[in-house]
């Protein structure tokens, strides 16, 4: 008691609060204790503002526990590296381990549109090509093959009629049953372009499972100087060194050009035509595969480094005869990620296994997500996709469901209701690009002679078609300057500490001090009545 000096009752304890604290309005409760009317009408008003504070506090925290994000933009402007470049010749190779079978494949596709729309393509359309690919020791497995598959004719194309709106529609497609002949469904489609492509692709499939996961076609596969005539960036020729070659099985044998980004001779210091990639392409149309594609020209996709280009969902095409200016306009997109939303930097925090050797996308995880869970339904794995370790792909000989399999898991993929979209999260930071592009044909009624000329004596171009069998595409950055798209916290913790005073100072016009006062009061509140309970139970003492 020497030391600290106490209330003799609740009273006096608060009486002392309210005429030294700093919150302003208390003092009102005391000073005009002879008038009630007043005493009651600041009590009101004291406890309106402590429930209007604390409903603030409500409304502020429940924001925070959202975790919005605010996206603000910033312009960089810096030499950058020019981006992955990927050109495909749309003339996939024709194996010669499965050419028997592509053939039979033709010809039961000439024989479905002639009983579909009564036409002969035989002499059009459908050849069996010279050029055929050979891969070193395959020659046991080819035997093996030859006499084991069967092309499946389950698969028949159908016409189909329905009505609409009062009218007759017809649809093209084929029937899929699971493995126990039950449960089929109807593969159609409105044009019977799209339903004779599809169910090529079908088939073509099932003939390359045949193939083993590996091939060697080192020594037999294009040169560079087959397919590009021409490679210029920045005014100086490209090396060997600057591009890497890939078979893709629909759009054929690719190059990627810059494909680590790590040479500093694809540094991109200036803007415009002269200083960006240009290439002088062989467009020919003949083609190995006909109905895996009806497109010509050339295939192109710009993306990332050290990135798988999926050039079924983001490539463009190049029309031979035609001269293209592609400008490219960069943005970079940076995402928070934890609380503030599902990302991921590297990939290695997703559940899914990459079956991919290159860098984390969405694309590759969606793709080795599904070709996963394909494997797990249906017992084999999708042709277009890398296969698990132990896996192999579907062929109708030996899983005679998996066509059935495939396309319902294919539609609840692309109806979200697979787990897919759940367990690959967007990178956290990624490079977009923008693209905007002009033609012209080329080369020019007047120029054309020497163009072909030139060609002729440097490349080996041999050919008389009237432009219809090259291309020129220039790719350039329209500007250096690029678009930071970032996202920040909507609040964060010192904004919201900031809020809550502005709140505390508007309702009481305090400080952080008075919320110390406030605890101050509480303590000896709780010390009071320990003081008081402990009185009450001590035994009295009788005085004698």
């Amino acid at each position: 008691e020497g030391l600290i000096e106490f209330y003799d009752s609740f009273r006096e304890m608060f009486e002392f609060f309210c005429k030294n604290t700093t919150i302003h309005g208390t003092i009102r409760l005391v000073c005009s204790d002879s008038n009630r009317m007043k005493t009651a009408f600041w009590t009101l008003l004291l406890l309106a503002s402590f429930g209007m504070l604390y409903w603030q506090f409500a409304l502020m925290f429940s924001q925070y526990w959202a975790y919005p994000v605010v996206l603000t933009m910033s312009m960089h402007s810096e030499p950058k590296m020019f981006p992955a470049i990927t050109i495909c010749n749309l003339d996939p190779y024709r194996f010669e381990l499965v050419s028997e079978h592509l053939v039979q494949l033709d010809r039961m596709a000439e024989e479905s549109i002639t009983f579909l729309y009564g036409i002969n393509t035989s002499a059009s359309l459908f050849h069996v090509n010279d050029r055929n690919i050979h891969a070193k020791g395959l020659s046991s497995i080819g035997n093996l093959s030859r006499s084991s598959f069967k092309l499946s004719q389950n698969f028949s194309l159908l016409r189909m009629s329905d009505l609409r709106s009062g009218k007759k529609h017809s649809s093209v497609g084929f029937r899929l049953c699971n493995a126990t002949g039950g449960n089929c469904f109807y593969k159609t489609y409105s044009s019977g372009m799209d339903a004779i492509l599809e169910w090529y692709r079908f088939h073509y499939m099932n003939i390359m499972s045949q193939l083993p996961v590996i091939i060697n076609i080192s020594d037999h596969e294009e040169q560079i100087e087959d397919m590009v005539y021409s490679c210029q960036y920045d005014g100086e020729p490209c090396r060997p060194s600057d591009y890497v070659h890939f078979h893709h099985p629909v759009f054929g044998s690719c190059y990627t050009f810059n494909s680590k980004g790590t040479d500093s001779f694809w540094t991109a210091t200036k803007p415009g035509i002269p200083y960006g990639l240009s290439l002088i392409l062989r467009a020919e149309q003949k083609d190995h595969i006909p109905l895996l594609s009806t497109v010509a020209g050339v295939k192109v996709m710009i993306h990332n480094h050290n990135q798988t280009p999926f050039l079924e969902h983001e490539g463009f095409d190049i029309r031979p005869g035609i001269a293209t200016t592609i400008g490219i306009q960069q943005d970079e997109v940076n995402r928070l990620g934890g609380n503030y939303g599902k990302c991921t930097t590297t990939g290695d925090d997703v559940k899914v296994k990459l079956l991919y050797n290159n860098s984390y996308t969405l694309q590759a995880c969606l793709h080795s997500c599904f070709q996963h869970i394909m494997v797990q339904k249906c017992g084999c794995g999708y042709y277009y996709y890398p296969l698990p370790p132990g896996a192999d792909y579907c062929d109708y000989n030996k899983q005679p469901a998996w066509g059935h399999c495939f396309y319902q898991l294919y539609n609840r993929l692309r109806n979200h209701h697979l787990n897919c979209f759940d367990q690959c999260p967007k990178p956290c930071r990624e490079s977009l690009y923008k693209v905007s592009a002009g033609t012209a044909k080329w080369p020019s009624a007047k120029s054309q002679d020497w163009v072909r000329q030139a060609l002729r004596h440097q490349n080996g171009y041999n050919s008389t078609s009237n432009r219809k069998d090259i291309a020129k595409v220039t790719i350039f950055y329209q500007q250096l300057n690029y678009q930071s798209v970032n996202e920040s916290p909507l609040l964060s913790e010192n904004l919201l500490l900031s809020s809550m005073g502005s709140q505390w100072s508007l309702w009481f016009g305090s400080s952080v001090l008075s919320v110390v006062e406030m605890f101050e009061l509480l303590i000896d509140t709780l010390v009071l009545s320990l003081l008081f309970c402990y009185q009450r139970l001590r035994p009295k003492k009788t005085l004698r």
